[in-house]
């Protein structure tokens, strides 16, 4: 069946892949205008420029995910046009590579600001329309970073991760019995991409005393040695075919988790612990019912 999709992140690798595959798959897909220019620059545009083809739409709405009223307002549209929304896509993401100390106050709220209060912002003007329809998904875009070891230079970004990862958590459970499902996707954090494309620390001062110190070689030694994994990273045009593989699950079947790759830094296996012992907490305060989603009649 076809549902109606909001994907945020569009300008970056998996946010374009995953609305190619959700539009090929028949959904009908909005993404932000402001992202559509970035997204647009690699060729993505395809995806909407011959919908009969693909099955779907893919329509760009005026949205600003660091403003409540023009997220509040491309909802209430969204809604207005289709008189439903199924899923969203928390995919907004910004990441930072550098020493922790050398990033500014400023960078790491607009970091968070991206990275977590964005999927906020945008929850608290989709999930009224998910309730009131007794029926949804939200699917969050998290990072190994979030539970798996510690790369140096990689904590500003990991401990975003984390705070959107805890975010979902406490959503999946708070709204189950509104019959709104979660799946958390998680691609690995070793990539290039979190290195090569990253933000740097605007202190350049402290940057370069890290540099220059005994911390001077943790990244050659770090990225060198992340170099000679066995197995390379999932690409982003498989985290995307997960993506609509979870969309199109039946109701009731969809993963509180899904991995990638081999698990070099542990996350997969930290997750199946930590996720075991909430279910066990859950089960033992009388709360087993809230780790599936009710269906709504």
């Amino acid at each position: 069946m076809s549902k109606v999709i909001i994907v945020t992140g569009v300008a970056n690798s998996i946010g374009r892949s995953t609305c190619k595959e959700l539009a090929r798959a028949g959904h009908t897909v909005y993404v932000s205008m402001r992202e559509m220019e970035a997204y647009d620059e690699h060729g993505v545009e395809e995806a909407g420029a011959e919908p009969g083809k693909l099955g779907a739409e893919l329509r760009t709405i005026a949205f600003d995910l660091s403003s409540e009223a023009s997220v509040n307002s491309a909802i209430d549209t969204i809604v207005a046009e289709n008189n439903r929304l199924d899923v969203i896509v928390h995919n907004a993401r910004q990441v930072l590579y550098g020493p922790a100390e050398a990033f500014t106050p400023d960078q790491l709220a607009e970091l968070y600001d991206t990275n977590v209060l964005s999927a906020q912002r945008l929850n608290r003007a989709a999930l009224p329309q998910l309730r009131k329809q007794g029926h949804g998904l939200l699917i969050w875009v998290s990072s190994s970073s979030a539970r798996g070891g510690s790369v140096p230079f990689l904590g500003a970004y990991a401990s975003s991760k984390a705070a959107l990862d805890a975010l979902a958590l406490g959503y999946a459970g708070e709204l189950a019995r509104w019959g709104v499902e979660t799946t958390i996707v998680v691609p690995s954090a070793l990539g290039p991409g979190h290195y090569v494309r990253s933000g740097r620390p605007l202190d350049t001062v402290r940057a370069e005393e890290y540099a220059d110190g005994p911390t001077a070689d943790l990244s050659e030694v770090a990225l060198s040695a992340l170099a000679q994994l066995p197995a390379k990273d999932r690409t982003p045009q498989d985290v995307a075919n997960a993506i609509a593989d979870v969309v199109d699950m039946p109701f009731g079947q969809r993963p509180l988790r899904v991995h990638f790759g081999p698990d070099h830094d542990g996350a997969a296996a930290v997750d199946a612990v930590a996720d075991s012992v909430r279910a066990e907490l859950l089960r033992g305060i009388g709360l087993e019912d809230i780790l599936k989603p009710a269906i709504i009649r």
